[in-house]
């Protein structure tokens, strides 16, 4: 009785944990982007350099998010 209900609450915990490494992730991103378009309408001539940094920066944070919703869910 009692196992099956720690099982139940870890398993709740596990999700929520899950939850919040995706909604890091979009704000994360979301914030990335957000950056990078204010970037560009300052300078954009540099469109390029700002893209690739952009690009390697979202791939970081999609990377971490991946590991925590992993982790999180094992």
């Amino acid at each position: 009785m009692v196992l099956a209900a720690a099982t139940t609450v870890f398993g709740n915990v596990a999700a929520l944990g899950a939850g919040l490494a995706a909604i890091g992730a979009g704000i994360g991103i979301g914030q990335i982007g957000g950056k990078a378009v204010e970037a560009i309408a300052r300078q954009p001539e540099a469109i390029s350099k700002i893209q690739t940094n952009m690009i390697i920066a979202a791939a970081l944070v999609e990377g971490v998010a991946l590991f925590a919703v992993v982790v999180a869910l094992l």
